[in-house]
């Protein structure tokens, strides 16, 4: 068995070091083209073409894959699962409430979206690079909840192909990703799936269960946890998927 982890938005690999770290089994993180690695030329960076990049990478592992994603990364996880182009094991996901047919995206969302505005956001990211300010990548990950050190981490891999690669991503995702992928959205997925819930994510909503349901997938509240769960209680998050896991093989 081989544990497959997918980042999200704005994030590296990195994210799951220590999560990954507390596993029994064989893991490996990737990293999206454009959040720390480079792009393949012509590659624009659409969510569509994220899903197949993914699907080229799992293609290269020997199975069974047990694929795991957070924000952006859930997403793909769960466009995955439901292609059936990959033989998974199982998958996990968090922001489930994304793949509402109702969801509206947030705030910041919106503004990457809209032409201006977000070539605006990236260029006064970029321009603020010192850590200690509000404005750089750092100071706004720990604005949205993210624990101090790792966001600084995550900060210094902040580049201009970061930035460019979060603004089409979500230009590619309008009105939501359901208005995309809807007609693979609405029946249960051939590998069954977990759906964690933490309590606090700002990120997900009260739809999240009944994208749950309609995936067939398990549902799993982390109370009192936020957006960054695997980095707020690692130790947690490897217990909540390696029962998931078990429970499999009984």
């Amino acid at each position: 068995m081989t544990a497959v982890f997918v980042h999200g938005v704005p994030e590296t690999s990195h994210l799951w070091d220590r999560l990954r770290a507390r596993l029994s089994t064989d893991s490996v993180a990737l990293r999206l083209p454009g959040f720390g690695a480079s792009r393949p030329d012509g590659f624009e960076s659409t969510m569509d073409e994220y899903v197949q990049w993914v699907e080229g990478e799992l293609h290269k592992l020997d199975g069974p894959i047990d694929l795991v994603g957070h924000d952006w990364g859930s997403l793909l996880v769960a466009r995955v699962a439901t292609r059936s182009t990959v033989a998974l094991r199982s998958w996990a996901m968090d922001v489930a409430g994304i793949l509402h047919p109702d969801y509206a995206w947030h705030d910041i969302a919106q503004l990457w979206q809209t032409p201006g505005s977000g070539e605006a956001w990236a260029f006064s990211t970029l321009e603020a690079s010192d850590p200690g300010n509000a404005l750089s990548a750092a100071g706004q990950l720990i604005a949205a909840g993210v624990p101090e050190n790792d966001a600084r981490a995550m900060g210094e891999d902040f580049d201009l192909t970061m930035a460019s690669s979060i603004l089409a991503l979500y230009r590619s995702a309008t009105p939501n990703p359901f208005a995309h992928w809807g007609t693979e959205l609405t029946s249960p997925t051939t590998a069954p799936g977990l759906v964690i819930h933490p309590t606090l994510d700002p990120f997900d909503d009260a739809d999240s269960p009944a994208v749950a349901s309609t995936l067939g997938a398990r549902f799993e509240r982390l109370e009192g946890l936020g957006h960054w769960w695997m980095l707020e209680e690692p130790g947690t998050a490897a217990a909540t998927l390696e029962k998931f896991w078990a429970d499999l093989d009984s």
